[in-house]
């Protein structure tokens, strides 16, 4: 028996507004700004030259002599948000610039300072999160055309061109697929509130083809992103500095801790979407994946985790499906368990060709490293994690969350 999950709160309807979330575009922040306040054109001058600064080896040396600027001229939340995009991006930079063998340890106070400024203001640690790199990321060319990669760019780069785009616009549709499944997730746990057998049972059926839809889009990071480029270009920017052999002691943010802090780089566990269909469908993981998860939780904007936990909380999915004995309510339910486990198994295929076949090549190319040298972050995820072990114990747990039909 599974315990039984008690709602302490007065029942209110749920609804997306409260926690910063839209309807059509889901946790990617609608219409983000592409440019700050004149006062900080020196931020934005470096992001805008950032990939080719970090080919010419030119980066740290503009960095070093940038101003150092505060955030009081940040007007509300879009541009906090990008200024620590561009901070943060500007940070992976600087710390990567010559690659695994030679990270910064340092980071300057005139970067270090208004990055951990905006960080606190936001809610976010100081360091590039998928908030950041995706949710905040992405414009329109066409203000009127659709939300389609031919009519998307990203706002700051990385070296990689077309890949870096592909990348994390993908990406963003992916988010973007997850709004109406998001949308159903609400609908559903008023459903079970008001009893509303019905109601329940369309929101997940829209709620399966959301995570069908997420899956399909993630299907085009295949036509975008050059597997190899991917490997040897854009991963290491997004890799962090906690639990990272190449940065063991973390990182000096110079002006905030004279002690080396610790972060764990971008992931797609820091995706609000599949931390709380997690938690609406019951699925459970092991110890160390929900305790990996759950840390994950302090790299989203406040109001999302939040969200996260007002689906914790909210009335048991899995008890009401199993108390109310209704076969279609079971098989809709399932349908929806499953469909989520097929996504995390279409994620494992991608991240063996993006991350362990692709690894696999450039090593049958080099001689072995030296005794000594810094060892590649081959089978780690950008977040960190033994990656492969991660992803496929997180997909055998969704599945154990199926019910089998009583009687």
């Amino acid at each position: 028996m599974e315990p039984q999950r008690q709602s302490t709160k007065t029942e209110l309807p749920l609804s997306l507004g409260r926690f910063h979330i839209s309807e059509e575009y889901g946790f990617l922040l609608p219409n983000p700004l592409k440019e700050l306040p004149d006062h900080y054109r020196p931020w934005m001058e470096i992001a805008n030259k950032l990939p080719h600064l970090i080919e010419t080896h030119q980066l740290r040396g503009h960095v070093n002599k940038m101003p150092l600027l505060n955030c009081q001229f940040l007007k509300g939340h879009r541009e906090q948000r990008l200024a620590h995009l561009v901070l943060s991006v500007i940070t992976m930079g600087y710390v990567w610039q010559e690659g695994e063998a030679r990270p910064a340890e340092v980071l300057p106070r005139n970067l270090a300072l208004p990055l951990v400024e905006v960080s606190r203001t936001l809610g976010l640690p100081p360091i590039l999160v998928h908030a950041d790199l995706v949710l905040a990321n992405w414009a329109r060319r066409n203000l009127a055309g659709p939300l389609e990669i031919r009519n998307l760019e990203v706002i700051i780069s990385f070296p990689g061109g077309e890949s870096f785009r592909g990348f994390v616009l993908v990406t963003a549709l992916v988010e973007k697929a997850a709004a109406p499944g998001i949308q159903a997730l609400v609908q559903a746990v008023n459903a079970i509130s008001q009893r509303s057998q019905d109601a329940l049972l369309h929101a997940l059926q829209q709620l399966r083809l959301s995570i069908e839809a997420m899956t399909t889009a993630l299907g085009q990071m295949h036509d975008y992103v050059d597997p190899d480029i991917f490997y040897a270009v854009i991963r290491i920017f997004l890799s962090g500095w906690k639990d990272n052999p190449a940065v063991p002691a973390g990182l000096v943010y110079e002006g905030v801790s004279e002690e080396p802090l610790q972060y764990t780089g971008g992931s797609a566990a820091q995706s609000t979407v599949l931390h709380a269909l997690d938690e609406f469908l019951g699925v459970r993981h092991s110890k160390e994946s929900a305790d990996f998860l759950c840390g994950m939780r302090d790299y989203m904007p406040p109001s999302h985790k939040a969200f996260i936990e007002e689906i914790r909380t909210a009335p048991a999915l899995r008890e009401h499906v199993l108390s109310s004995g209704g076969r279609q309510l079971l098989a809709a339910y399932n349908q929806c368990v499953e469909a989520l486990a097929g996504l995390r198994s279409y994620h494992i295929t991608m991240v063996t060709r993006y991350l362990i076949t692709a690894a696999a090549k450039v090593r049958s190319r080099k001689p072995s490293p030296l005794p000594g040298s810094p060892q590649a972050l081959e089978e780690r995820g950008t977040g960190g994690t033994a990656v492969l072990r991660f992803l496929k114990s997180v997909r055998d747990t969704t599945l154990e969350a199926i019910l089998q039909p009583s009687g």
